[in-house]
């Protein structure tokens, strides 16, 4: 190659890489693409999820009135894992279960003391397995607090001093699958609801399938509402899918109202739907919306609704972000209904949120087709 060919072809390469990166700074959503999504999930990943299990509240009711009991208590207290808050009654503790308020119950028994002193003393420690992963983390912090305090109280024959009978609630068959299987229903339906819309949405958007309907005398919000209805149908075909896949193939069992998990997910339904034609008429662009709709969907309700992490173990800042997503509302429903049942404060709590993000987008998405339109 004579120098000549080279520095011509040195000088085209030079001009065709600086008109891709002009191209690359103008096209904002491959900025977003290829910087925004890495940082994102680089804080995410590194800062705000954890497996470790830390300050899990535990509900402690001491029906023995010696100070050893209390002191076994303080102990368990004491534990960087463990947050012991002391209740009446067996009740009161299993109303803090139920509402997620506990993530499990010691019960000390009236004769604790003496049958400590007898070397057989029994406690009764009684977790949440909704969270698999997380109950069992409860059942070994607990024993090893046990076994610490009876090791400085100086009690021969180390943990044989007090036995500790452990019962999993929610979760009879102590399988991971009763767990991940109702927060499959969230993502699916967020899949459905808000990213397949809002990438098929965008799409006509693209093609001038929206703005040749708009120059006709039907009105946006009926265009809207025709659009809503295919795909709300569809996510309805997709749970129905999930609720017998559910019972008859993975055996989790659906403690709690039929027709409360059919209305609930009618209207996290909704609250997707309304989501991806918010996105959809924001952005007119397929690429653009598909990036945005996993962003600000799919990911955060795989990662930040509780669905693989406990929100209560990751910082402030993530657990905040993680309470302004209607999944993580919708996450708590449905695995109540599944495992716990009909715990109706739960399911006026979170119905009404997503109730109230149903309205509030589907009044956006209307507002802004319409000042898009104008």
């Amino acid at each position: 190659m004579t120098p000549s060919i080279f520095h011509g072809m040195v000088r085209r390469l030079s001009a065709l890489i600086k008109k891709e990166f002009r191209q690359l700074v103008r096209d904002k959503s491959n900025l977003m693409v290829g910087l925004g999504l890495p940082a994102v999930l680089i804080l995410i990943f590194g800062y705000g999820i954890t497996l470790d299990v830390k300050n899990v509240p535990l509900a402690g009711v001491s029906q023995s009135p010696s100070a050893v009991s209390q002191q076994m208590i303080e102990a368990i207290d004491g534990s960087p894992y463990i947050t012991v808050k002391q209740v009446a009654s067996q009740q009161a503790a299993k109303e803090l279960i139920s509402s997620h308020q506990a993530g499990g119950m010691l019960y000390i028994p009236p004769d604790f003391a003496p049958q400590l002193a007898a070397g057989k003393a029994q406690v009764q420690l009684l977790v949440n397995g909704g969270d698999q992963s997380r109950a069992q983390a409860l059942l070994a912090y607990v024993n090893g607090a046990v076994n610490l305090w009876l090791q400085k109280q100086g009690l021969a024959g180390g943990s044989g001093g007090v036995t500790v009978v452990d019962r999993i609630w929610f979760n009879a068959a102590n399988s991971s699958t009763w767990y991940l299987v109702p927060g499959l229903i969230v993502l699916i339906m967020t899949l459905v609801g808000a990213f397949l819309t809002a990438l098929v949405m965008a799409r006509e958007w693209e093609c001038g399938t929206l703005e040749s309907l708009f120059v006709t005398p039907v009105h946006p919000v009926e265009i809207l509402l025709a659009k809503i209805v295919p795909y709300f149908c569809v996510g309805m075909v997709g749970l129905v899918m999930c609720l017998v896949a559910a019972r008859f193939l993975f055996h989790v069992p659906i403690q709690g109202s039929l027709w409360l998990v059919m209305g609930s997910g009618m209207l996290y339904m909704l609250v997707s739907l309304a989501l991806g034609l918010l996105i959809s008429a924001a952005t007119k662009n397929q690429f653009v919306a598909s990036q945005v709709a996993l962003l600000a969907s799919f990911m955060p309700a795989m990662m930040l609704s509780g669905f693989m992490f406990d929100l209560r173990n990751v910082p402030q800042a993530i657990n905040v972000i993680g309470h302004v997503l209607p999944a993580t509302y919708f996450m708590e429903l449905v695995k109540t209904l599944f495992l716990a049942g009909d715990h109706w404060p739960t399911i006026i709590k979170n119905g009404t949120v997503l109730a109230v993000y149903a309205v509030l987008l589907l009044g956006l998405a209307v507002r802004v087709t319409r000042k898009r339109l104008d």
